[in-house]
């Protein structure tokens, strides 16, 4: 499963969380699971369908360069 494939239908909808947890002050997503920082800070109350409504926006996020990211090291 690729890391922003939503779990499948029927199956519980973890957290696309990787441990990366630095939010780009250009698009307001997380570097890592590109959530927002309200996304993020709701995950846990939030219900399978809500989840399953994020996980399916991730991959339609497109961050910046790292280049282009104002003191990233990459």
């Amino acid at each position: 499963m690729d890391r922003l494939t939503p779990p499948e239908p029927g199956r519980p909808v973890g957290s696309p969380c990787s441990n990366v947890c630095r939010i780009d002050p250009a698009s307001g997503w997380c570097l890592g699971c590109r959530r927002s920082i309200d996304e993020i800070a709701a995950w846990s109350t939030l219900d399978d369908a809500a989840r399953r409504r994020i996980w399916l926006q991730l991959p339609g996020r497109v961050l910046p360069a790292p280049d282009a990211r104002p003191g990233d090291p990459r």
